[in-house]
């Protein structure tokens, strides 16, 4: 997707403490993600959205991020449950679990 890596620059890797990225079990990895999804649209305009690649190349080590992208959208997910952001497909909001192909998450709007 266009413009997924762009917030790239600037953002600070998220980690546990005391736990590299690489390092760090599943569980926190979840925790690393959602907190990188919080981080990056704290970043951005409140009308900005980010995509799930860019919570995921923020938490991944050295290396490969796309493992972490079907991670990255859990994490998304669990954060809609909790009422902090949306998730679009297209401009609108979506559940997860009903669309297939590129989201975007954004700050839930009130």
């Amino acid at each position: 997707m266009p413009g997924c890596g762009r917030a790239r620059l600037g953002v600070r890797r998220v980690q546990t403490e005391g736990m590299t990225a690489a390092g760090a079990g599943e569980e926190s990895a979840d925790r690393r993600l959602e907190a990188a999804i919080l981080d990056l649209l704290d970043r951005r305009a409140a009308s900005s959205s980010i995509c799930p690649s860019d919570a995921a190349r923020a938490v991944a080590a050295e290396g490969d991020w796309r493992p972490l992208m079907e991670p990255a959208r859990q994490a998304a997910q669990r954060l809609v449950q909790s009422g902090d952001v949306e998730i679009t497909q297209g401009g609108d909001v979506v559940e997860l679990s009903d669309v297939r192909g590129p989201i975007r998450i954004r700050r839930r709007r009130r």
